[in-house]
């Protein structure tokens, strides 16, 4: 396989990623909402549920890495989302993912359980819940460079 059809392979992966998380969000999103009343919500911290530290560090950066993910599509903020992809997202992707998030309206995101990590390959679930239902998203990430990112 060339430089250029795995590159390809790369792009048409992280655009599915990120169409699962437009569709994920949508499928929760409250039917008519005001996504102009939506963007001046600050969202209320919520504490996640207690459990213990990971004593493995790559499970640890996982897990921040998913916790980073939820922060991201609460705050409606693509452009962070975009910093924890392992493939640079053009601006114009992430302009439309933020349109649609807002869109969303009022949500939130957890990590409900430890992400699960083989080698260089690990996913974390994001659990969403807004006005039209709640659903859960598992995220492929890589390790790239000693740094997990989504893949």
């Amino acid at each position: 396989m060339t430089v250029s059809h795995k590159l390809t392979a790369v792009a048409v992966v992280c655009g599915a990623v990120v169409a699962g998380v437009v569709v994920g969000l949508l499928l929760v999103a409250p039917s008519g909402s005001d996504p102009a009343a939506s963007t001046s919500v600050t969202p209320e911290p919520r504490p996640g549920p207690s459990r213990p530290v990971p004593v493995d560090p790559d499970v640890a950066a996982v897990e921040v890495v998913g916790k980073a993910i939820a922060a991201a599509i609460v705050n409606h903020d693509a452009t962070a989302f975009g910093k924890l992809t392992c493939v640079q997202q053009s601006s114009a992707d992430l302009a439309e993912l933020g349109r649609k998030w807002a869109a969303a309206g009022k949500v939130t995101a957890t990590v409900p359980e430890p992400p699960s990590v083989s080698g260089d390959s690990a996913s974390v679930t994001v659990h969403v819940e807004g006005a039209g239902g709640q659903k859960d998203t598992p995220f492929p990430l890589k390790k790239h460079d000693g740094k997990w990112c989504v893949r």
